[in-house]
């Protein structure tokens, strides 16, 4: 890792800056915590990595073929909306199957590449602090709750946790590479 980059032989992986997600062999209560911290602690991170941009920067890929930051502002509260909605009917349904859904789809939609961020921001901000309230009062026992994912199989709800704290730092990292890369600091 070379200034919060990931490098691979052919320079500095800008799609995946922190790495791909690699959840650690055995899921402590530790790192349960730490992952309900990092989730409490993201919008207020994306709120401060996006507060000075304006529209040109916001319309700014950040990486060649990928999605604008305006796009990826979007794709937070996106993303997960259906993983807080996973985690209830996990909570309350024995191993239900969940619906994927076409988050690059998604991206192309007219609200996330042109609207303004603000709602989303907002909507992150709303929707975290009622999913952090409900992972802080989960047992030891509901973390084990699992779902099934038709595209990569049955999954606990720790395992999830940690996935999107990884995701919480995967877009972040876009964000600031691209802050960096462009000086706009």
């Amino acid at each position: 890792m070379h200034n919060g980059v990931m490098q691979t032989a052919e320079g500095p992986d800008l799609r995946y800056p922190t790495g791909k997600y690699q959840p650690p062999a055995s899921i402590t209560a530790g790192h349960r915590r730490e992952w309900i911290d990092t989730l409490a602690e993201t919008p207020g991170k994306l709120r401060a990595a996006v507060a000075e941009l304006g529209a040109e920067q916001l319309d700014t890929p950040y990486r060649p073929g990928g999605w604008t930051i305006r796009q990826v502002v979007h794709h937070f509260p996106d993303s997960h909306m259906n993983a807080y909605v996973r985690f209830r009917l996990a909570l309350t349904e024995d191993e239900p199957v969940i619906k994927p859904y076409h988050e690059h789809l998604w991206a192309e939609l007219a609200d996330a590449k042109t609207s303004s961020i603000h709602s989303s921001l907002r909507l992150f901000e709303g929707l975290h602090g009622r999913w952090v309230a409900l992972l802080a009062a989960l047992t030891p026992e509901q973390f084990q709750r699992t779902f099934n994912h038709p595209e990569i199989g049955v999954r606990n709800l720790e395992w999830t946790l940690g996935m999107y704290a990884w995701h919480c730092g995967h877009h972040l990292a876009h964000i600031e590479n691209l802050k960096t890369r462009m000086g706009w600091r």
